[in-house]
Parts: C-alpha cells; sequence; structure tokens
C-alpha cells in the first residue's frame, strides 16, 4: 500500500470535519444570536412597561433573563482571554 495515497484518503476523510458549516451557522453565531435575541425581548419588555404599564412581574422575569445572559458572555470572554493568555506564555 502506497503511503501517499493512504494520507490523501485520511486527509479527504478529515477535511469534510473541519470544514465549515454551508448555512454559515455554528455553535457560536447561535449563542450570539440567541444572546441579542434575548436583549431585545428584554428591552422591548422594558419599553412595554415604561410606556403601557406591562405587567412588573414580566420586567423582572426579562431583567434576570438579561443579567443571567451578560453573565454568561462575561464568562465565556474570560475562558476565551486566558485560553489566549495561556497560548501566549506557551515556548516555542
Amino acid at each position: 500500500m502506497d503511503i501517499s495515497s493512504l494520507v490523501a484518503q485520511n486527509y479527504a476523510a478529515s477535511k469534510t470535519a473541519t470544514a465549515p458549516d454551508a448555512a454559515g451557522g455554528g455553535a457560536l453565531v447561535g449563542a450570539a444570536q440567541d444572546f441579542m435575541s434575548t436583549l431585545r425581548a428584554s428591552e422591548n419588555t422594558a419599553m412595554q412597561a415604561m410606556t403601557a404599564g406591562t405587567d412588573p412581574h414580566a420586567l423582572v422575569a426579562a431583567l434576570a433573563q438579561t443579567e443571567l445572559a451578560v453573565q454568561t458572555a462575561v464568562t465565556v470572554r474570560d475562558r476565551v482571554v486566558e485560553a489566549y493568555q495561556e497560548i501566549l506564555r506557551m515556548p516555542v
């Protein structure tokens, strides 16, 4: 068996595993869209509470959900920065 054909077959098999999605969606993009939709929904609830007198319980729930989303985003950001700094500390 020729080693170059074996390498070519393994490369072709792993190429599809690392290829980006055709729709352009990924875990990070989906998380960012969920985060933005949470913020928009909370903003709309807050605007309705200020103008139309919406249920205060809905406002509190929306604010709690927004706080959780922001805390999650900050935690993810901190982990990414920490990983980047760890990569920078690696010897070459």
